[in-house]
């Protein structure tokens, strides 16, 4: 066989190009003793192909027993019904975080109404005393209006 022609085939091979027969004639090509020096490499290349071909191996294979399909339709109704529970429970707790809150919310505000009823309170007793105080001195200034008026109905 022509070199030129054995080199367009490795080409082809090396591409994946070649059909079973090209490749047959490639393997003869290599596997003989007339192989070109600078193609060598391939020579071994081929030689393994042809020895791995014959090849068989011989133990025996221990397969497993086929395992029974277990059923996955109620593990995935069962994580349905968990992942339900959980989002109920959830929202419930949810909703006393809610309810916590807005308590806390109401006590502040009342807490601050309350201060400043205390401080108003304040502000009104004071404002009682001194009104006590200046009717206290009204009353005092009555009396003494009263035995001026007798003082003088006695001098007179």
């Amino acid at each position: 066989m022509e070199l030129a022609n054995i080199e367009k085939l490795l080409d082809k091979y090396l591409d994946a190009e070649t059909t079973l027969q090209e490749e047959q004639t490639l393997q003869e090509y290599f596997t003989s003793n007339n192989v070109a020096p600078h193609l060598q490499e391939y020579s071994m290349m081929f030689g393994y192909f042809k020895q791995s071909k014959d090849e068989t191996f011989t133990k025996t294979i221990q397969l497993k027993p086929e395992k029974t399909k277990k059923n996955w339709k109620w593990l995935s109704v069962a994580a349905s019904v968990v992942l339900l529970f959980s989002v109920f429970m959830g929202n419930e707790e949810y909703k006393k975080y809610q309810q916590r809150k807005q308590f806390a919310q109401i006590k502040e505000a009342l807490q601050l109404v309350s201060v400043n009823l205390n401080k108003g309170n304040d502000a009104l007793y004071a404002v009682s005393n001194n009104l006590k105080k200046g009717n206290d001195a009204i009353e005092q200034l009555g009396t003494y209006e009263e035995t001026v008026n007798k003082v003088i109905n006695t001098v007179n």
